[in-house]
């Protein structure tokens, strides 16, 4: 508790720079009476994000809602009012008048934040990619990746039974989910999760952990994710007989032991290693064949992608890394802000081919 509080200080003083920078080139150079409107506006935002997430953890699911609702929300509305902040301030250095470009910040802001929000109601897409894996012991074999999906405040049974609908109409060799599956407590989202039991495919469903299954009563979780029919990967591999191994390792924040996971493995097969931060290919480069990863959202919000990059080595699509192939999903649902600008829900259709 002693750090807490000086950490929280920290946080706010941040978020207070970044909002007194956005009243100062979007609210400062406007008229009477959208300056004084504004300026409430920034003052009454600049906390919620911070005080939703202190205080939702112990409301009920409706109540919490609500909340991050607010909290969520003014993150996405304050992202796009920092882009249009730093566009004006360009824009008037290089003679532009403040006031105009204050109006056009601020109506571009807006309409970022209506088109994220309308992109979310299309729902998760399937997105369909091919590899040539060399070994591989079949001439086709179809993966569906599911990867943060998030079910819980914001993403509920409805959500789950579209994706599980979309899934098995692909009708896949293969399922996996690459961590962050659910995001609260078990009491909670047990039926919502529960769609997921009708998730099918010839050799069935694999997973691993993210970050976000240790936030959230971690055994019970996992094992009641199992009881979906589901098997959860900690560390470990499986053989698809004639076809490849698939290697699953735990979040790499947690448990994560590479070595462990893909000891033994079987040379005349390709592996495929699941692995939710695509920062595990550091670890697995060469090791394995392929590294299906998700985490980054793809960003989730242009251009906070590019911020991405300074932690992952790559945000989304496929990457290289030594002879082994690294792909990052851009998340099936979303978390935070019901928003999607500049990335898409995904459901990752991938179809392996021998090389």
């Amino acid at each position: 508790m002693r750090r807490f509080w000086p950490r929280i200080l920290i946080v706010l003083s941040i978020l207070g720079s970044f909002h007194l920078y956005m009243w100062w080139r979007l609210v400062a150079p406007l008229p009477e009476p959208w300056r004084c409107v504004g300026t409430v506006v920034l003052c009454l935002g600049m906390p919620s994000f911070v005080a939703s997430m202190l205080v939702s953890r112990k409301m009920t699911r409706e109540s919490r809602k609500v909340l991050l609702m607010i909290g969520y929300m003014w993150f996405g509305i304050a992202t796009y009012l920092m882009l249009g902040a730093i566009i004006s301030n360009i824009a008037v250095v290089f003679g532009a008048p403040p006031t105009t470009m204050a109006a056009l910040g601020g109506i571009g802001a807006i309409g970022a934040v209506i088109y994220g929000l309308v992109h979310v109601t299309r729902g998760a897409q399937v997105k369909r990619v091919d590899l040539a894996l060399p070994g591989l012991g079949v001439q086709e074999y179809r993966v569906v990746q599911l990867t943060d999906v998030h079910i819980g405040t914001m993403l509920g049974e409805k959500f789950a039974q579209d994706v599980v609908d979309k899934v098995n109409a692909l009708t896949p060799d293969l399922i996996v989910i690459t961590g962050d599956f659910v995001d609260g407590n078990l009491d909670e989202l047990r039926a919502d999760v529960e769609p997921f039991r009708d998730l099918r495919a010839k050799d069935g469903v694999l997973s691993v952990t993210g970050n976000h299954e240790y936030y959230w009563q971690t055994e019970a979780w996992l094992e009641h994710i199992r009881s979906l029919g589901i098997r959860v990967l900690r560390n470990e591999r499986v053989t698809i007989e004639g076809v490849m191994q698939v290697a699953g390792v735990d979040d790499s924040s947690q448990t994560e032991d590479v070595p462990r996971a893909v000891e033994g493995r079987d040379p005349s097969l390709p592996l495929v290693l699941l692995a939710h931060h695509p920062s595990t290919i550091r670890r697995s480069q060469d090791k394995v064949d392929l590294q299906l990863s998700g985490h980054t959202h793809g960003g989730q919000l242009l251009p906070l992608g590019w911020l991405a990059r300074l932690f992952e080595p790559a945000v989304s699509g496929f990457a290289k890394f030594g002879r082994t192939w690294l792909y990052i999903s851009e998340g099936t649902g979303y978390w935070g802000p019901p928003m999607r600008v500049g990335t898409t829900q995904e459901i990752t259709h991938l179809t392996l081919r021998p090389a």
